[in-house]
């Protein structure tokens, strides 16, 4: 059978395009926009690029919204799924159990040195805050203390968009329209690097947990990093301050790492820059040598995203002893009786454990490496007249563009296709959160690929009666 004309491609991608768009509707998409902007028809993956229907190739900047972790088709993952489908692909959790379940959860307990001994699984990220969220309130109520009922979480921040977690998300776009139906959560000022108010934030949770802490289940936060909010980066500083203030008013710390977990900041957790002063994977701003006495996990840690390398649907909730003991008991009614049909499904757990095999083979000293040839080949971008805060941590960069023009974030994720690149930026702040393959002439590449988009777009005269709004897709 002879290959597809390049016209023939282009027909094909049309049609899958209309199909998509009379059939599916997209996620985080106005989709009357999306008539306008229809989207991208994928074929395959491999490495850091996904193929269209046309063949041509697109770098994958954003990791498909944070998960790939290795790149598309990794064959040693792909190869842990195909052998446990052959041996067991699922079966129920409850009154059951299997070797990679148990597997992932030993191993995950093991990178907290114990201090979150027990792991629930969840489906998604969302799932995975609503389940620390039900959890603390839970325990607290179990304790003989149900007047803790309420939730702190920081402005702007992002922690999924079921009913629950929406109820601790400060993002306007996703929140205001079910507004009605949330929970009333504390929303209190988020520390920021570029403002210099870590203190300050620090000042305000203090002020809200000596008010209210004898009612406030938990705190909620996304470590170091708030995604949505732009790629807002603050200091290991704050998550020590804020360990600190939730022990002194009795409040859980639940700390949301579906994002910036599997090491997205240098270290596997991104709680760990928070009591590891020196080493070879974390920043060296962060200070000395490690303090023992900082060494305090949090009560939960929420995992998901790229646990399983951007292949099945997996999140997680880790915890402590403390709170699991709140649940112990013959009566039902104080279990924990939340459950999904594919709760710890043994195939997702199958390739959460080749994640992990990569991690303990010395995936983050290679992470260091490619984080550092980021950091040279954008270097030159911090001179840009557009451009300000040019900041990194890890494999994470970002930067903020001034006057950037009505609806930037759609022109420039669509001039990017013309360089080959696929990234989608947060307003008006450009990121790269690219899958751990970088080597010194892909990192060259996407210097090249996003100034010249950038430029590109900047060049450009936006029509005036377009709506100014976030490119959420």
């Amino acid at each position: 059978m002879s290959s597809p004309s390049p016209s023939d491609l282009s027909a094909l991608s049309q049609q899958w395009q209309q199909r998509s768009l009379a059939a599916v509707w997209h996620p985080c998409t106005q989709m009357a926009r999306a008539q306008v902007t229809p989207p991208l028809p994928i074929a395959r993956g491999e490495g850091g690029w996904l193929f269209d229907m046309d063949g041509r190739r697109f770098f994958d900047a954003n990791s498909s919204w944070w998960v790939n972790l290795f790149g598309h088709a990794d064959a040693g993952i792909n190869a842990a799924i195909k052998q446990q489908l052959d041996t067991l692909p699922h079966v129920m959790l409850a009154g059951c159990t299997h070797a990679p379940a148990v597997r992932l959860a030993e191993r995950l307990s093991v990178r907290t040195g114990g201090a979150l001994g027990h792991v629930f699984f969840g489906s998604d990220g969302a799932s995975a805050v609503e389940i620390a969220l039900k959890q603390s309130f839970h325990s607290w109520r179990n304790r003989g203390r149900a007047e803790k009922r309420e939730f702190v979480c920081l402005k702007n921040g992002y922690h999924g968009e079921t009913i629950g977690a929406l109820a601790v998300t400060d993002v306007k776009v996703f929140r205001d329209a079910y507004d009605p139906l949330l929970m009333r959560a504390h929303i209190v000022e988020s520390p920021d690097a570029r403002l210099g108010n870590e203190a300050q934030a620090l000042a305000a949770m203090r002020a809200l947990l000596s008010e209210r802490g004898s009612q406030i289940a938990a705190v909620i936060i996304e470590p170091l990093v708030q995604g949505a909010a732009g790629m807002v980066m603050y200091s290991a500083e704050y998550l020590r301050g804020l360990r600190a203030l939730c022990t002194e008013f009795e409040v859980h710390l639940i700390v949301d790492e579906i994002a910036m977990g599997c090491g997205r900041t240098g270290t596997f957790f991104a709680w760990e820059h928070a009591h590891a002063r020196s080493s070879a994977t974390v920043p060296a701003h962060l200070g000395a040598e490690a303090d023992p006495s900082n060494e305090l996990w949090p009560d939960f840690i929420t995992l998901s995203k790229g646990i399983t390398g951007g292949t099945m649907p997996l999140s997680l909730v880790l915890t402590t002893e403390a709170v699991y003991q709140a649940f112990w008991s013959e009566d039902v009614a104080r279990g924990f009786l939340h459950s999904h049909s594919y709760t710890g499904n043994a195939l997702a757990c199958a390739a959460a454990n080749a994640v992990l095999d990569r991690f303990d083979a010395g995936q983050l000293q290679a992470n260091a490496q490619q984080a550092a040839l980021l950091r040279e080949a954008f270097a030159p971008l911090a001179g840009h007249s557009n451009v300000k805060h040019l900041r990194q941590l890890g494999t994470i960069l970002a930067f903020d563009v001034q006057e950037p023009g009505l609806r930037f974030a759609e022109r420039f994720h669509l001039a990017a296709r013309a360089h080959e690149l696929l990234i989608r930026p947060i307003g008006n702040t450009v990121y790269l959160m690219p899958p751990y393959v970088i080597d010194a002439d892909t990192a060259a590449f996407l210097a090249r690929a996003v100034t010249l988009t950038l430029d590109e777009v900047l060049s450009q005269s936006p029509s005036s009666d377009s709506a100014d709004q976030p490119h959420v897709a």
